[in-house]
């Protein structure tokens, strides 16, 4: 197993890349803003090989560089149908400011081939078994993505991607066009906190952590956890 990543350059977005072994086939997740050079040095440096794009969710911090990276290998990118409007039209997720901060105009290309996420279930690319959790709240179409193993002395035994729903010691914003306060208390309840304690979380922004971690120190998991409901929490940077 291999798993690496990196900030883009604008959000300080993680774009992740997945695979089996070096010099395998592998998956991208989340090419965000300003994330090609990079991308491929990845890739060069571990003889990888993109098979798919899958997205953690439609926002477009996270979906912006889907086009070109798809593009340029002929591959699909992969989204849950409840955010599949997002990647068509990102501005149907962005606030009136992000909207300002564009002006207006979007130099985005919606992606040729796209498939549409399982609503649970697992995919089954580049001889990886991805299982996707389907974790409304910061967007309709909001997914974990779930791997059954951890690479090689990681202190861990399973990873979980985890876009906006969760990062370290906080969560993901919910009051953005789409998001929903009660959907994310419940994704939070239903699908984060019956994980594993050694399951790795890769968050769509910031630090790598633990559910182990997460579940004792995290504020917004605590206020579930002792069902007092949760408040949301934008992330220092992203959407």
């Amino acid at each position: 197993m291999l798993v690496a990543g990196f900030p883009a350059d604008a959000f300080g977005t993680n774009c992740y890349v997945i695979a089996t072994a070096p010099g395998e086939q592998c998956v991208v997740v989340d090419p965000g803003i300003g994330v090609l050079d990079e991308l491929d040095r990845l890739l060069a440096e571990h003889r990888l090989q993109p098979a798919a794009v899958l997205l953690t969710h439609g926002h477009l911090d996270h979906t912006f560089s889907v086009a070109p990276v798809c593009g340029a290998r002929g591959i699909t990118a992969w989204v849950h149908p409840a955010d599949r409007e997002l990647l068509a039209d990102p501005t149907k997720g962005l606030s009136n400011e992000l909207k300002e901060m564009f002006g207006g105009r979007l130099p985005y290309t919606e992606p040729d081939d796209v498939a549409e996420l399982p609503d649970g279930g697992t995919v089954e690319i580049a001889g990886l078994s991805v299982t996707v959790d389907h974790a409304p709240g910061h967007t309709p179409g909001s997914v974990l993505f779930r791997l059954p193993q951890a690479p090689p002395r990681w202190d861990a035994q399973a990873v979980c991607l985890s876009g906006d729903v969760l990062f370290a010691g906080s969560i993901g914003r919910v009051d953005l066009p789409g998001g929903s306060l009660p959907a994310m208390v419940t994704s939070l309840r239903d699908k984060v906190l019956p994980l594993p304690d050694d399951t790795a979380v890769l968050p769509g922004h910031g630090p790598a952590t633990t559910i182990g971690r997460e579940r004792t120190t995290n504020p917004y998991l605590l206020q579930v956890t002792e069902r007092r409901g949760a408040e949301p929490a934008a992330p220092a940077r992203g959407w």
